[in-house]
């Protein structure tokens, strides 16, 4: 009889996941939400957003008009900088108002002759601060570029003292230093979070805006049948674009090799899915509208984003903050992550986040229920 129940029950949970995968083939929006989100959304991150400098647009004002200001200006060429564009001093403030330049270097007459005679003469950069990581890495390299250039210049030769020490470095895991490996997988990590909560909380509340809710209540199925049903369908629509994305954007276009086993990073993805799943329902238990939980996502995906180590590390936050995003699941999937798709870590390394990721989900999970049967109790 036991036997007989739980296979009725299971039977349950199936049916009601597939009615949940055909609502979402019926909606085109959040088909093309889901698209978007692991096709263009990651190939953007990849590529659109470097953190080197490119091609950054340069002009210099060279009131000195000697040798040595003509050798400053030719080096700067791509693909760092584009050429230099020669201009007066008083075309300075209109150009970069204009946002035609990032950088403009003034040098000032009798800058040649200063040096020669042993003076320590001003050369004013110009920065455009709005473009923040081009003025911030490219601040530095001009300083060394135009420092470099009047060191040779009075040497009348080209050489570099030999350091005292020979720095060795070596670059793991990237060793080209390409920013989109980084960038993409993490924007695939986050579309994880971000759209398994949208998919499952959406589900909740357009069967609560058509009415269908109170069919269901009509039917012997239990709270945790429709949750589990709702749970499993989201998992399964998440994993498939999250497989697909690794596949055709990741490792096809953007040619970024992935380490370790897709396997277990699909595994702990299911296992990330299923508490992420939970507090989408939780949160569409607590929304009364659609407007409302896309609010609710707004306050909630921001923190979980920017604290859970996928775009600062979680070292450089305060013990507090960290301590605290212990509470979160996204922490521990970024861990798992970046472990297993950059260093290429098995299950050995990776246990401990899974195990942190199957005990939030669980909580998680009975905490959506209890708050899901007194929303039903309501309507009942």
């Amino acid at each position: 009889m036991n036997r007989r129940l739980s296979g009725q029950r299971l039977a349950n949970v199936w049916r009601l996941g597939v009615k949940e995968l055909w609502s979402l083939w019926r909606d085109p929006m959040m088909l093309v939400l889901i698209v978007y989100s692991f096709t263009v959304s990651v190939y953007t991150a990849g590529t659109a957003a470097p953190e080197t400098l490119h091609m950054a647009p340069i002009a210099i004002v060279d009131e000195d008009d000697s040798a040595l200001s003509a050798r400053i200006a030719s080096a700067f060429y791509p693909p760092h900088f584009t050429h230099p564009a020669r201009i007066s001093l008083a075309e300075v403030d209109p150009a970069l108002d204009a946002g035609r330049y990032t950088f403009v270097l003034d040098i000032p007459p009798g800058f040649q002759g200063d040096v020669l005679s042993g003076r320590s003469p001003s050369v004013q950069l110009n920065v455009d601060a709005t473009r923040m990581s081009q003025a911030f890495i490219g601040n530095g390299l001009i300083q060394m570029i135009v420092t470099g250039e009047v060191t040779e210049f009075v040497q009348r030769y080209r050489d570099s003292p030999a350091p005292p020490v020979d720095l060795a470095i070596r670059a793991r895991f990237n060793p080209a230093l390409e920013p989109s490996w980084f960038t993409s997988l993490m924007e695939v990590v986050s579309n994880v979070t971000m759209l398994s909560i949208i998919l499952a909380g959406a589900a909740l509340i357009r069967e609560r805006e058509h009415g269908t809710v109170e069919h269901l209540l009509a039917m012997p199925v239990t709270p945790a049948e429709i949750m589990l049903g709702k749970v499993w369908a989201t998992v399964l629509a998440v994993m498939v674009a999250t497989a697909a994305s690794l596949a055709i954007v990741i490792q096809g276009l953007l040619k970024v090799p992935i380490e370790g086993s897709i396997a277990l990073f699909l595994a702990g993805t299911a296992v990330h899915l299923f508490a992420t799943t939970s507090m989408g329902i939780f949160m569409a238990t607590i929304a009364r509208s659609m407007p409302q939980f896309g609010l609710l996502i707004v306050l909630t995906m921001m923190p979980l984003q920017l604290l859970s180590g996928g775009i600062t590390p979680r070292e450089s936050m305060p013990r507090f903050v960290r301590d605290i995003m212990l509470a979160s699941p996204t922490t521990h999937y970024t861990e798992l992550s970046q472990a297993i798709l950059y260093r290429g870590a098995g299950f050995e390394v990776v246990w401990q986040p899974l195990l942190w990721m199957i005990g939030i989900g669980a909580l998680l999970f009975l905490l959506s229920l209890a708050r899901f049967r007194k929303t039903i109790g309501q309507l009942a």
